[in-house]
């Protein structure tokens, strides 16, 4: 059939149910924006590139279907790079789209030109450049497949000067590929393994979300096993909360009981994760990752397998696949050995660790520190950040989805949410970058409008997406909650300081000045401020109705004391030594 270019290309978009754009526009892409509308394409007009690649990573994340970003060539794009490396790293199939200079001119160093293969060759799953017009349905195709493949974003780059051309093309089918169900022989091993074990832990990871039933199977074989499941660093949406056998996530601020249990652990089903270092950090004092238990680690990725931890068997796979196979070759008497003090010692580690979270009030300083106490002495009234994630949890809706950013705040609370079902807590992730609570929310809400959304963000991190204020308060937007934790500071990076710079605070101050309900409220959102745990309780209720009744959206600003919880880092930092000494006289000042 006879077609231009772009219309083989949008056709290509809505032969894989594409329904959603994000980024900004530009002539580079307008032969096919143009045509959004009449395909049924809803392209988000953003503030910022890097915000609209995170809705797009909130999009996907929240709903399964893939979604696309796109912009202008040459700055336009290069201002994807942060959102796309998030998304590479929340396994995110996404399609990134990038409009190239004109071939005619390329190389010539004209108008907004980059090498933009090379900007992304590290950061996407997989990327290839049409090199022809007559087969830009068959790359944009095997894109497109190779991103659910990988389960991470996928580039096309395409010359500019190859939109409108008349090509005569079909349009191909969509390739599906059935995820594997492990090899039959590391199926048969781990079944064994877990058989005789007397102490069994799994541990979920993201592949669980994003595998089709992994949450399901996970809780079957854990409730065959009696095995305490807990989930890795920002994934508390793996496992229903409200399980019994929930032990809550890993990895820095989060579950004491989790990591109790998992510490005693002979054997640990490592389902759906590569285990990232960070996710199994010591914590509250604990080296808690079991040097001595066997390790099955299941992963769809065989590069990410015995990367980071020694593996006893190591299994490619999907995961619900792999653990309903394991499941139907475990031994009859599987999980029996122990069982019943198992279960009693599950019940009172998290009953205690329950009982401690919700009486923690204040952080600890380290020794031969004091700036938690001089912050309290400071600023007696004002509310701590775990009184503010407490007065959270009594208004935050069970159904609702989350977001988070990273910082100092965000961190504190990764131990407060759990949730009944997959996709509704949404990250930043191992890359973390500043600025992702707002904009995935906002995504997830375009995705999920039935359901109740909330993000968070400290101050530092809202700062860097505080522009897209100005971009979601159109009618064709949804209404979203943010809440930002107003400290006027840099929490995580003053932590570092009060540790190892002797309160040299470089840097990490913000201007307490600036009021963010101010700026929602100047955008024609609604904007309050709060300073009580009962004002927040009431405001984030009444935020949360009025976002579903009557499309508000809201800001909630709260104002926190300075408070810092533990450093993200303290494995990678130590107290410099100062040898040669610097002196500002010595600073070489040119002679007028």
């Amino acid at each position: 059939m006879k077609m231009t270019t772009e219309e083989a290309f949008v056709k290509t978009l809505q032969a894989h149910g594409i329904r959603h754009a994000f980024g900004i526009i530009g002539s580079a892409m307008m032969p096919i924006s143009d045509i959004f509308p009449s395909a049924g394409i809803t392209f988000w007009d953003c503030a910022h590139e890097g915000s609209a690649g995170m809705m797009a990573d909130g999009y996907t994340r929240a709903t399964g279907e893939m979604s696309m970003m796109i912009a202008q060539n040459g700055p336009g794009i290069t201002n994807f790079v942060t959102a796309v490396k998030t998304a590479y790293w929340n396994h995110t199939p996404l399609l990134l789209v990038t409009p190239q200079a004109a071939n005619k001119t390329i190389g010539q160093g004209g108008f907004q030109e980059v090498e933009q293969m090379k900007l992304f060759e590290d950061m996407v799953a997989y990327q290839e450049e049409v090199r022809d017009p007559t087969r830009v349905a068959e790359v944009l195709t095997r894109v497109i497949a190779k991103a659910k493949r990988l389960s991470g974003p996928a580039q096309i780059n395409i010359p500019r000067d190859f939109w409108t051309q008349v090509i005569d093309i079909e349009i191909p089918d969509p390739v599906e590929f059935e995820v594997s169900p492990g090899g039959e022989n590391s199926i048969a091993r781990a079944a064994e393994i877990l058989s005789k074990a007397k102490n069994p832990v799994i541990l979920n990871g993201a592949g669980v979300v994003l595998s089709d039933g992994g949450i399901a199977a996970s809780m079957q074989l854990a409730e065959r096993l009696d095995a305490p499941v807990c989930v890795g660093y920002q994934h508390n949406d793996a496992f229903p909360g409200g399980h019994p056998l929930f032990a809550g996530p890993l990895g820095y601020n989060g579950s004491k009981a989790g990591m109790e249990l998992i510490r005693d652990a002979d054997v640990v089903l490592c389902l759906g994760t590569r285990l990232n270092p960070f996710s199994t950090l010591p914590g509250y004092g604990m080296d808690y990752w079991p040097q001595d238990a066997k390790i099955v680690q299941v992963d769809i990725n065989p590069d990410r397998i015995g990367l980071t931890k020694k593996v006893t068997v190591g299994i490619v796979g999907d995961a619900a696949k792999v653990a309903t196979g394991i499941l139907n070759r475990l031994s009859d008497d599987a999980g029996d050995a122990g069982r019943e003090d198992r279960k009693a010692r599950i019940a009172q580690t998290k009953s205690a660790w329950k009982q401690e979270l919700s009486s923690l009030d204040h952080e600890e300083d380290d020794p031969g520190t004091t700036w938690n106490e001089r912050a309290r002495a400071a600023r007696p009234d004002w509310m701590s950040p775990r009184q503010a994630w407490r007065a959270i949890q009594s208004a935050l809706p069970r159904e609702a989805i989350i977001s988070s950013d990273i910082g100092n705040n965000c961190a504190i609370g990764n131990a407060y949410p759990d949730f009944d079902e997959g996709r509704k807590y949404l990250a930043p992730g191992l890359f973390g970058p500043c600025g992702y609570g707002l904009p995935a929310i906002v995504g997830a809400k375009i995705g999920r409008p039935d359901v109740p959304v909330v993000g968070f963000a400290g101050d530092g991190a809202f700062g860097i997406a505080v522009n897209e204020l100005t971009a979601i308060g159109r009618d064709e937007w949804p209404a979203i909650t943010q809440i930002v934790f107003r400290n006027y500071q840099w929490g995580a990076e003053k932590r570092n300081s009060t540790l190892w710079f002797d309160d040299n605070f470089v840097g990490t101050e913000l201007d307490m000045k600036v009021s963010y309900a101010g700026i929602a409220q100047a955008c024609g959102l609604k904007g309050v401020q709060v300073r009580t745990m009962d004002e927040l309780t009431e405001a984030l209720n009444t935020a949360i109705k009025e976002q579903m009744e009557n499309d508000i959206t809201t800001l909630i600003e709260v104002i926190l004391n300075q408070e810092l919880g533990d450093p993200f880092r303290r494995d990678a930092m130590k107290k410099p030594v100062r040898v040669a000494g610097v002196n500002r006289n010595d600073m070489n000042v040119a002679a007028e």
